[in-house]
């Protein structure tokens, strides 16, 4: 899985395009970062910008754009309407794929820890970051904002958690933290009625609302929902009224909890809910998560391709009610996909075989292998599929679904090394091509080619493994999978065994250019140990399927 980190800077700057473009500047500088959106609030005077690459790079290009920011912006001038503590106000870190919230958490104290000691700026951690209950609520630390910032420095209970507690009259403090995603969900009805609308906002929202009892005392009803704030309002744009929604933790509520509640107490209201939106960007796996849920209710396998879960997800949420959704646009991971690194997957077969066949050493079999394999993880979430809910195979539905799904994952990984094994092939010939004049050169050389011969032969030692799971997956559907597919089956057992095979060469003829002997050992031993079992498990599943297929005929 790709490693994606979000990064959603909040600075204290509306108004100066130069000052913008500056920090934009610096983000846009660090490879492995793509700028997202930059929300300029002018009223505010502040401005959002939003960035996600992989984790290192983030933390490089958010000190980058900190660094700018406290250079240019002043907070002796600075008015606005938006509640702010420094120049540099809110540095969250989001894990989005591939990241742990504890990486964001270190990423986050590395961050503050770096602007306190080298910009001179004390900070104050928040969220999953904070040293302090009390510090993890971001209204709570920025209580009293930049002007009652001199006070609250000497208070000892708001000593920052970096740096010295020294008012800084430029930059005030900056508040530095790591949390969840937020998704800026809204679900469309089929009224005008804000207060309708805004009814339904109460009961679902984590907070719920208050009553009055008998004796008038106010008593608090709790919301339905967790990690959901809502209100109700009315679009003029649109002419509806919608429920609008912030949910702050996606993974303990999800989206399609929040769609499914909302659809049922607008019923209550004798409303219905005609659709939804997502303003800004959602991660993935949200919906991936309600793509597959809205697949089980119609009782359908989720062992199906990415691109088609999402468009479930899309469809089932009406996301495209108001205006049309486009996951491409929408989706961060799909936003900063690098094109280039899946140049081999994305082409067409004719394009590819055409690609191969000329005097290019790149692509060449490994590529091949792991294309090999991914046909074989394909063939086999076939079988699966055309298993799973059939008459006779009731009680096999179950395994079938299981082993569909990590089919596709196994399917996606191995499209993916298609691109990764020419990569790591081109790396061999860079390195080859760097000089060697000098004695320090040399050794940078070498260095490099030690480095690169490695990583050419880690990547086809990956696509063994990856075949040997497949070999296993599909012998399993050739012994209890639709009889009707037993053909299918052993092809998948045979390109299963074809990229393991190809890949287990790759290896072999990239060890005697390496070494490292340790390295060298190690990496034979488990390839032949991976291509023994191969062999054989295969030999014993086509046997056993040409058996049946003779049976057939007779």
């Amino acid at each position: 899985m790709k490693r994606v980190v979000e990064c959603v800077p909040n600075f204290s700057e509306g108004r100066d395009p130069n000052v913008l473009n500056a920090i934009a500047k610096e983000i846009e500088s660090v490879s492995g970062v793509k700028l997202l959106d930059i929300d300029q609030g002018y009223a505010a005077n502040r401005t959002v910008f939003t960035f996600a690459g992989e984790p290192e790079a983030v933390k490089t290009a958010a000190m980058r754009a900190i660094k700018k920011a406290t250079e240019l912006i002043d907070m002796t001038k600075h008015k606005g309407e938006h509640p702010r503590l420094g120049a540099c106000d809110v540095v969250p870190f989001v894990p989005v794929s591939g990241v742990s919230m504890e990486e964001c958490v270190q990423i986050a104290h590395e961050v503050g820890k770096w602007v306190a000691e080298e910009l001179g700026v004390p900070v104050y951690m928040y969220e999953e970051a904070a040293t302090k209950p009390e510090r993890k609520s971001l209204p709570n630390i920025r209580k009293g904002e930049y002007e009652g910032l001199p006070e609250k420095l000497k208070d000892p209970e708001w000593l920052p958690d970096y740096g010295k507690p020294t008012f800084n009259p430029k930059s005030g403090a900056y508040i530095v933290g790591a949390r969840e995603f937020l998704i800026a969900y809204n679900v469309n009805l089929n009224t005008k009625d804000k207060k309708l609308a805004n009814n339904i906002a109460k009961r679902i929202r984590e907070n719920g609302y208050t009553l009055k009892d008998e004796k008038g005392e106010k008593i608090q009803i709790p919301g339905l929902l967790s990690h959901v704030r809502a209100i109700g309002w009315y679009i003029d744009e649109y002419e509806i009224a919608q429920i609008s929604i912030n949910l702050t933790n996606y993974k303990k509520t999800p989206l399609w909890k929040v769609f499914e509640t909302c659809v049922e107490e607008a019923a209550k209201d004798g409303l219905r809910v005609t659709g939804s939106e997502i303003v800004g960007l959602v991660p993935k796996d949200a919906l991936i998560e309600t793509g597959r849920y809205f697949l089980k209710k119609q009782r359908k396998n989720t062992g199906i391709p990415e691109r088609e879960i999402v468009h479930i997800a899309v469809k089932s949420l009406g996301l495209s009610d108001v205006q049309k959704f486009e996951p491409e646009k929408k989706v961060i991971e799909y936003l900063i996909e690098n094109p280039y690194e899946s140049r081999l997957q994305n082409m067409t077969l004719k394009a590819f075989v055409n690609e191969l066949s000329t005097d290019s050493p790149a692509p060449g079999g490994g590529s091949v292998s792991a294309l090999s394999g991914a046909l074989s993880a394909a063939l086999t979430s076939m079988v699966a599929n055309l298993t799973f809910g059939k008459k006779g195979y009731e009680s096999v539905s179950e395994e079938m679904e299981r082993i569909s799904i990590e089919a596709q994952d196994l399917k996606d990984s191995l499209l993916k090394i298609i691109d990764e094994d020419t990569k790591a092939f081109n790396k061999v010939m860079d390195a080859f091509a760097l000089p060697r004049k000098t004695e320090e050169e040399e050794k940078i050389r070498n260095e490099a080619i030690e480095k690169a011969n490695k990583e050419a032969t880690l990547v086809p030692l990956r696509v063994m493994e990856l075949c040997e799971r497949l070999v296993e997956l599909a012998s399993k559907i050739a012994e209890i999978g639709n009889r009707n597919a037993l053909s299918d089956a052993g092809c998948a057992l045979i390109q299963a065994k074809s990229g393991c095979q190809g890949a287990y060469y790759n290896v072999m003829i990239n060890l005697p250019g390496i070494k490292d002997q340790e390295f060298r050992k190690q990496v034979k031993e488990k390839a032949e140990n991976i291509f023994g079992k191969v062999q054989n498990q295969v030999e014993k599943g086509l046997s056993n399927i040409e058996q049946q297929l003779k049976e057939n005929i007779s």
